[in-house]
């Protein structure tokens, strides 16, 4: 049995509309609005162009109106230590920012709130781009299964994927001590 699978496209100037089809049956329908398209998930290459330590947080530069806001418990650092198996204990406060970041200092950042009224964006140093069956998590050592995946055909999918090569991503650029 062959899997016929169509991907219909319909675009304008004011909404773009995107229709999956599989074996003449309509799968998946994505609409996206001009006026309403936010930025949550869009991932930036932006500059750090102000650290404050009594907020723990620090504004970057992104190439919006006005600069994002990255807090310490969003990055990745901070999160990686939430969910590390240490023996210290989980109330432990993270490292300060102005421990991790500086200004000047380039960083891949992900909008996880879209801007309201006179505040900037929402940041996260943890990337995380979502798929149909997988989330790709390029800073970790594990594979996201969408909980969809999981419950069709997630046991085939999930020992498919135990068996790929796991390799750690590189080292990223350190904050000045």
């Amino acid at each position: 049995m062959s899997l016929q699978q169509d991907i219909l496209v319909n675009w304008s100037p004011q909404e773009t509309r995107v229709a999956v089809i599989e074996n003449g049956a309509l799968q998946e329908l994505h609409m996206e609005r001009t006026l309403e398209r936010g930025l949550v998930g869009n991932v930036y290459l932006g500059k750090v162009s102000r650290v404050l330590p009594g907020m723990q947080s620090a504004f970057i530069d992104v190439g919006l109106e006005r600069a994002a806001f990255l807090h310490v418990g969003d990055l990745l650092t901070t999160i990686t230590a939430r969910h590390a198996d240490s023996d210290t204990p989980s109330g432990q406060a993270p490292l300060p920012i102005e421990k991790q970041v500086f200004e000047g200092q380039t960083l891949m950042v992900q909008v996880i709130k879209d801007p309201i009224g006179s505040k900037g964006a929402r940041l996260s140093t943890q990337i995380s781009l979502a798929g149909r069956m997988l989330v790709f998590l390029p800073q970790d050592n594990h594979i996201g299964i969408s909980q969809k995946s999981l419950l069709n055909n997630g046991k085939h999918c999930a020992a498919s994927c135990r068996d790929w090569p796991m390799t750690k991503p590189p080292p990223g650029p350190q904050a000045a001590s």
